[in-house]
């Protein structure tokens, strides 16, 4: 059965605080905003996960948290992964294909520029910059995470909150 992933940026972070970790930075009001009214077009393009893994970031941890309140997915089941933080693409692909097969439809809550340049991997399309809570919708017509690589993945749609709630822009939907 063929495979969905789905990569989520984190929404924008609070980067007021001088000295804080990278690692401990909020969602400031735009993210707080954004990443609740991001899960709910999930929501209406009815993209429902059997597993959502996340970064441990705090930035990423509560936008899985929004999504997850959006789309009717149980927060306590996501699995968090320490490897997505500060992820090459290389790590980023190892976390796919170590996926279980169980699963057909995936998203996965992260960082740039690993998940732009993912993205671009995976597709071999030019993506550019996956703006703050940006979500990038791959079908992969396998039937096992592991075989998942280079030019494996078809661009479905790329979505970002500008251009559903300020800034303009179109939805990029490829079929």
């Amino acid at each position: 059965m063929a495979k969905t992933l789905i990569l989520i940026r984190h929404a924008k972070s609070d980067w007021s605080e001088s000295g804080q970790r990278d690692f401990d930075r909020e969602l400031n009001h735009r993210g707080h905003s954004d990443a609740p009214r991001m899960g709910a077009k999930l929501f209406e393009m009815d993209l429902k996960p059997d597993l959502i893994v996340s970064s441990p970031a705090r930035r990423t941890t509560l936008t899985a948290e929004y999504i997850c309140e959006q789309i009717h997915y149980p927060f306590e089941q996501v699995h968090f992964e320490d490897d997505i933080y500060e992820a090459s693409v290389r790590t980023l692909l190892k976390v796919v294909n170590e996926l279980n097969d169980t699963y057909n439809t995936v998203i996965i809550v992260g960082h740039n520029p690993g998940f732009s340049y993912l993205a671009e991997y995976l597709t071999g399309s030019e993506i550019g910059n996956i703006p703050t809570c940006g979500i990038v919708e791959l079908n992969i017509e396998l039937d096992k995470w592991a075989m998942v690589s280079q030019n494996t993945a078809h661009l479905k749609s790329f979505i970002y909150p500008k251009m559903f709630f300020g800034g303009g822009g179109e939805k990029v939907e490829q079929e």
